[in-house]
């Protein structure tokens, strides 16, 4: 994923990660993620489908807008504490060294930081058909 692209996602996220977070009475707007690029590599074998690798930063608070992936998520936090869940699943805390799925079907209700105070970072490994976008917002 280019580096426009991921600008264009954080700008589309910006808005709805606003009204998540007063929708949910938290006041004021909530940190958004901070979302790199790793890599993105085309799949020979499987024929126009990719991996892509992201990392994800979420500073103290952040709550993140209802989005879904249309493709398999693997994510693996590397630190701090995070809450993940999809609709019609139970919310998951993970920390450091666990793992979360989300399916080409899952609507991903919940992602938060677990702390107001300390940060987390997970990386996510997302394989997906080429011509598809990485995440699109809402249900």
């Amino acid at each position: 994923m280019s580096m426009m692209k991921v600008l264009a996602l954080l700008g589309a996220l910006t808005p709805a990660a606003a009204l998540a977070h007063d929708a949910a009475g938290h006041g004021g707007a909530a940190p958004l993620p901070v979302v790199s690029d790793v890599m993105t590599k085309a799949l020979k074998d499987y024929p126009g489908k990719e991996i892509t690798l992201i990392s994800v930063d979420y500073p103290p608070g952040t709550v993140e807008p209802i989005h879904h992936h249309d493709a398999h998520a693997v994510v693996y936090v590397l630190q701090g504490t995070i809450v993940m869940g999809v609709k019609g699943g139970k919310e998951q805390t993970l920390k450091a060294g666990d793992t979360f799925y989300e399916g080409p079907d899952d609507i991903h209700t919940v992602g938060r930081n677990a702390s107001q105070t300390e940060p987390a970072k997970f990386v996510v490994f997302i394989l997906k058909d080429a011509k598809k976008p990485l995440v699109m917002t809402g249900p």
